[in-house]
């Protein structure tokens, strides 16, 4: 068991609010530490502090590594390095636009509100589209209409 071997366990662990998404590539799991007694530690940095997700995360982290043998598994939950979308991988932003869900930009140090009016629509490519409304399914969703292919589609908004 090694640490690149437990990333690759987890990467079984979907968000619950996007199952087509794994929390390694979410941003969400930071690290994992191998322990001396060859428990598991894994640090993880939910996308808010009042996630509704962070009980159903860290059970499914759980369950993952027993089914694969690890029997001590300890989470970590820190807030020290807030998480922000630019954490999320190529993989993932990947699997958001196939998912139809337009991933956030990526921004340089400090976000500028700017960029949640604008987003490349999922279906087309299109960058013809405007914000409808900054509130989608989920508070880290908004909604946008493509003016090239017409259709609706929400956006992950960039945090």
């Amino acid at each position: 068991m090694d640490k690149p071997t437990i990333l690759t366990w987890l990467e079984e662990v979907k968000d619950p609010e996007i199952p087509v998404l794994s929390l390694v590539d979410l941003g969400v799991i930071r690290d994992v530490v191998l322990q001396e007694d060859g428990g598991v530690l894994v640090k993880m940095t939910p996308t808010f502090s009042g996630c509704p997700a962070m009980d159903y995360m860290q059970r499914d982290v759980e369950r993952v590594l027993h089914a694969h043998g690890v029997e001590n598994v300890q989470i970590e939950m820190s807030f020290e390095e807030p998480w922000n979308t630019n954490m999320v991988s190529e993989k993932g932003r990947l699997a958001l636009k196939n998912f139809g869900l337009a991933p956030p930009p990526m921004y340089n140090q400090v976000l500028d509100l700017d960029i949640l009016e604008y987003a490349t629509c999922p279906y087309c490519n299109s960058q013809n589209t405007e914000m409808r409304t900054p509130f989608g399914a989920t508070l880290c969703r908004s909604m946008h209409y493509c003016h090239n292919c017409r259709q609706m589609f929400e956006q992950f908004k960039p945090v």
